[in-house]
């Protein structure tokens, strides 16, 4: 069974760090794209970073280049990591953050739906 479990939410004041992890266990990493999408209160769902699996190029939004760092941890045991490095917060950065995956194509999608794997979500709250 496929499961994407996020960690590593909670509650910060602006300007600290987060770090978020997504325990990623029922399949190989090979030929993946995985990563995140947030949600904010009353907002759409925004992609927010992005790992390929195949060569390791990275996605970042706009709204997080040079504070959010994005990486990955294979294991042979078919249990991956992604993190989610996230530096100098704001208050705008408080979402849901869900853990999605893709297998099979070379473009981060820009939808939620054309995603194979979601994970829950955890919740980031950036306090002013």
């Amino acid at each position: 069974e496929v499961q994407l479990v996020e960690s590593g939410g909670g509650l910060v004041q602006a300007g600290g760090s987060l770090r978020l992890s997504c325990a990623a266990s029922g399949f190989t990493f090979d030929d993946y794209i995985i990563g995140w999408f947030r949600q904010a209160p009353g907002k759409e769902r925004e992609r927010v970073s992005f790992i390929s699996s195949t060569d390791g190029s990275t996605y970042y939004a706009d709204s997080v280049k040079g504070r959010f760092t994005i990486s990955s941890i294979s294991s042979d045991n078919a249990k991956n990591t992604v993190y989610l490095q996230m530096n100098r917060l704001k208050p705008e950065d408080t979402a849901v953050y869900y853990c999605v995956a893709v297998r099979g194509i070379t473009l981060v999608p820009t939808t939620w739906a054309e995603f194979d794997y979601w994970g829950r979500g955890t919740q980031v709250t950036v306090s002013s």
